[in-house]
This record gives structure tokens, sequence and C-alpha cells, in this order.
């Protein structure tokens, strides 16, 4: 009786609340802007960021990483290192095809209030009014697919990966992205040497079941930090895209479970969010058996970091590096950011 009443209090929550609690759920269970003309000295960083990288290979035990640095609204630097498949001795490319992990779950959300900006339903609507079961993001794609009339993965192709040109994003890896995988690996408790893992494999693709690139990462990331635009397209307004990333309930703020984040942080509608050294700044992280995945946004300078890897529980060591990343970067950057909202 206990579990009945639980699941009906949480079937009348708004769908405000469903966004906030499933990002919770998932991160226990596993885990105003500036010009576009912003000159950044790109040697000069890399030079300064190189180092940290191969670093946080060694320290992360990770075999491989894709990694993508994002100024304005266009990549400026891309590059890769380390091994996709240590058997064979193939070298991680930009090309190199990951599973991108939880990071996925902010685009189940655009997709979701892709629905409410078309009047399909109000923010702090009661869940109970659409659901009849279930939980967490499947409750997304479900809400998705019922509002819009298309199939949740048609949905998600028409409406993000292909206005994004996120041609090498798929839920399951097409024969020319399978050529491009990276073998997942962990570490032997035993022996500390990397060992193959099994390829999660789950009908749970809504939170990230999902195969990506690093710079169709990139352009997922450079969409949410110019005001919902990539390359003069619309995937979301920015009156949405700032409930996005607004901390939605002060009461939960905090270092999100002491993996990210510090006295500010706190979930949005999925992003995570911060405000450090004067800037607002979004995140969010994946992970599944042998893949870390992990970005970064400054929003004030439109500045960002895009990691895949296939390394098993990396986190901390990612978002020392992203921090690293964005840092540099503002160093380098002859731009200064403009006041915004905290």
């Amino acid at each position: 009786m206990k579990r009945f009443k639980n699941q009906t209090h949480r079937r009348t929550q708004s769908l405000r609340q469903l966004l906030f609690t499933v990002s919770f759920a998932a991160i226990l269970l596993t885990p105003a802007g500036i010009s576009n003309a912003q000159s950044i000295n790109i040697d000069r960083v890399i030079s300064e960021l190189e180092p940290e990288i191969q670093r946080t290979l060694l320290a992360g035990n990770i075999p491989s990483a894709s990694i993508a640095l994002i100024a304005g609204d266009r990549v400026i630097w891309i590059s890769a290192y380390g091994y996709s498949n240590l058997w064979a001795r193939t070298p991680a490319t930009p090309s190199t095809v990951y599973l991108i992990g939880s990071t996925f779950k902010a685009m189940s959300t655009v997709a979701l209030l892709q629905q409410m900006e078309q009047g399909k339903f109000k923010l702090d609507d009661r869940v109970n009014d659409y659901l009849t079961a279930n939980m967490a993001y499947t409750l997304v794609a479900y809400l998705v697919q019922n509002f819009s009339g298309v199939p949740y993965k048609q949905y998600i192709q028409e409406h993000i990966f292909t206005p994004l040109e996120m041609s090498s994003t798929a839920f399951e890896p097409r024969p020319d992205m399978e050529e491009r995988l990276a073998i997942p690996y962990t570490v032997d408790e035993k022996t500390g040497s990397q060992v193959g893992a099994v390829r999660l494999k789950a009908s749970v693709w809504p939170a990230g079941i999902v195969y990506g690139t690093v710079l169709n990462q990139a352009n997922w990331l450079i969409a949410n930090l110019n005001g919902g635009t990539f390359k003069g397209k619309r995937i979301m307004s920015e009156k949405t895209l700032e409930q996005m990333v607004t901390r939605q309930y002060d009461q939960f703020k905090g270092t999100i479970e002491n993996l990210w984040g510090n006295e500010t942080a706190g979930f949005g509608l999925t992003w995570w969010t911060q405000a450090r050294d004067g800037d607002r700044y979004i995140a969010h992280s994946g992970s599944v058996p042998g893949y870390t995945a992990f970005l970064l946004g400054n929003c004030n300078r439109k500045l960002g970091f895009a990691i895949l890897t296939n390394g098993d529980h990396a986190h901390a060591h990612l978002f020392k590096l992203a921090d690293k990343a964005i840092d540099l970067m503002k160093k380098y950057s002859a731009e200064k950011a403009v006041t915004a909202k905290p």
C-alpha cells in the first residue's frame, strides 16, 4: 500500500518536478551572451591543455578520449588521444563513436519542451493529467510521442539530430558507425590493467543508450550556448532554454552527489547549473559500463568543452579537465563576458 501511495504521489507532481526528479534520480543511480566574434589564442590554450589531457588519461586509466573546444557558435579545436581499441592499437580520432550516456538526457528534455512551445501542455501541469504508469525518462519519451503523434526516435531524429547536423549520432550504430566504435574498457581490480567490457544494450535509450561522436556533441552544446539556435536553425526559444539552465529548487542547491559543482550548483531542467567566478555554467555527464562522457558550457562567454571516452567511471578526472579547458580559453580570450543573470 505504501508503494502504491508513493506512485500515486509521483503521478500528481507537476511536469516541472518530473524533469527535475528524473535528473536527480539519474545521478543517484549512475551519476545574456557575448559576441560570437571573440578571439582566442588557441595555440596557447592547447600548449597548456595537452599536458593536462595526458595526465588525465593516465590518472583516470582512460584508453582514449575525443575532445572538442567551442567558442561562440563554432568548434575552434578538436582532437583525439589514445587507443579506441587496445588490442588492435587503433588510434582514436575525432570521428570515433562512443556511447554518450546521460548527456543525451537533455535532448530528451528539449524534445518535450518543444511540445510545450506548441501549446500541448504547461510546465506546471500535473503529470497525472497525461500519464497512466511508469517513471524516469521513459515518461519523457512517452510524452514526446503522445503530444507530437510521432514515434519518439523519429521525432528526435527529425527535430534534434538532423537540424543540429548530428549525422553520427544514433540509437543503434549504423554499420559505418560500428567501424568507428570505441571498445568499452574497465579496470581489473586485481591487476590494474584495462580489460574489454560487455557493451551495454538496453531499452532505456531516452536516458542515454545512444551512440555519437564528439563533434556531434559539440553541435548540441553550441545550440545550448547560443540561445537555442545552430547555424540559423532554432530548436527552442530563448525563454524555454533559460528555464532549462536555471536552478529549479533552491532547497536542493549544492554539489551534485559530491561529483560536480560548488555551493551554488543545482539541477535545472535536466542540465546541471552553477555560478563560478561570476559566470553561469551548465554541465552534464554520461556514464555506462566502459564509457564516460562530459559536457561543460560557460553561458556568459559561450565557451564549451565536450569529451567522450572509453574509460570507466572517470567522472572526477573529466570534470577537472573540463574546468581547466574553460579557464584556459577565458585566460587567452580577447573578449570579456557581459553581465548575465546568475
